[in-house]
C-alpha cells in the first residue's frame, strides 16, 4: 500500500473533518473546559483518523481491520464526550447540527471501510 493512500480515503477525510471542527469549537471554550471535556473530545477525535492511518501502516488485513474497530470506539468516545458538552452548554445548536450530521456520515463509512478490508488486493 501508498503511504499516502489512507489520505485518499473518503473516510479518512471525514474523520479529519470532524477532529478540525472539534478543534475549532473547543479553542472558543473558557479555561476550564478546555481542560476537562476539551482535551478529551480533541483526542478522542483524532484518535479516528489516527487508528485509520495506523491500520493502513500496519500492512496487514487484520492489524487494519483491528484499527478500524478501535476507530469506531474513537467515534462513540467522541460521541459521549459531545453530549457532555451540549448538556454542559457548551455547544449552540448550530454546533451541535453541525456535528450529527458529520457523524451520521463517518458512521457508515467506517462500517463499509471495515468490510471492505481484505477484499481488494493490496495493489489495487
Amino acid at each position: 500500500m501508498s503511504s499516502k493512500y489512507f489520505q485518499e480515503l473518503r473516510v479518512y477525510k471525514l474523520a479529519e473533518g470532524l477532529a478540525d471542527e472539534i478543534w475549532k469549537i473547543v479553542e472558543g471554550w473558557n479555561l476550564f473546559a478546555k481542560d476537562t471535556i476539551g482535551k478529551q473530545i480533541v483526542r478522542s477525535a483524532d484518535s479516528i483518523g489516527a487508528n485509520i492511518a495506523e491500520g493502513v501502516g500496519r500492512g496487514t488485513y487484520q492489524d487494519n481491520r483491528r484499527f478500524v474497530r478501535m476507530a469506531r470506539g474513537s467515534l462513540n468516545e467522541t460521541q459521549y464526550w459531545l453530549r457532555r458538552a451540549s448538556n454542559r452548554n457548551l455547544l449552540t445548536v448550530q454546533q451541535v447540527d453541525t456535528l450529527k450530521l458529520m457523524i451520521n456520515e463517518l458512521r457508515p463509512q467506517l462500517n463499509s471501510y471495515l468490510k471492505s478490508i481484505g477484499n481488494v488486493p493490496e495493489n489495487s
